[in-house]
């Protein structure tokens, strides 16, 4: 597996990669700003880029996509539908779409991307299309579940009670993985179901 992580962007975004060497292309996850960046770790991977994937509709985990795409054109973009909004809309912090390249994906849809299987899952509470993204054993995790911490839900469309509905479900996961937050660093789906009070709470109710 090939897998690649930088911060972008004035509040830390985390930017990732993901790809097969052996099947030659990769993806990258949440490309929020400081495309040239983003661009020049998907060069350095030598792997081809397939595909842009994103957990959320805000802009600091958006705002690299039109970026990329003036090089790779062709790229899909892939977002959930309820984070999805039509440009010029009241909703300043969600993301506007990316035209002919835009694509939507929900709960349970499973995509080949990187030479792996990319499972959804649907998971609001931070905003109303947020997702986290299974490969493997690594968990991107959007601003979902942070390490110790939930993404915040005071934001348009977020959820105090759906964030605690998606937290008990991430917990109620069976095994273990590798959790890739949106923001800070990363940590494992078991530590958090140890020490997270928030996902603690979430697993009682």
């Amino acid at each position: 597996m090939v897998f690649r992580q930088i911060q972008v962007g004035p509040i830390g975004t985390n930017c990732y990669l993901l790809g097969e060497e052996s099947a030659g292309v990769c993806f990258v996850a949440d490309p929020g700003d400081e495309p040239e960046r983003v661009l020049g770790m998907v060069r350095e991977s030598g792997l081809a880029l397939q595909a842009i994937v994103l957990t959320h509709g805000h802009y600091d985990h958006t705002g690299g996509v039109a970026g990329i795409l003036a090089e790779h054109p062709q790229v899909p973009v892939y977002i959930h539908r309820n984070d999805l909004y039509a440009p010029g809309g009241s909703q300043r912090y969600q993301y506007a779409g990316a035209g002919t390249n835009q694509r939507t994906y929900g709960e349970g849809d499973v995509l080949s991307l990187g030479g792996g299987t990319l499972r959804v899952l649907h998971t609001p509470g931070h905003s109303p299309g947020s997702v986290v993204l299974l490969w493997g054993d690594v968990m991107l995790a959007g601003d979902t579940l942070f390490a110790g911490s939930c993404g915040r839900c005071d934001l348009f469309g977020g959820s105090m009670e759906e964030m605690f509905v998606s937290l008990k479900r991430l917990g109620s996961l069976s095994g273990d993985c590798r959790v890739f937050p949106g923001h800070g660093p990363a940590t494992t789906l078991e530590t958090e179901r140890r020490t997270n009070p928030y996902l603690r709470h979430a697993m009682q109710l």
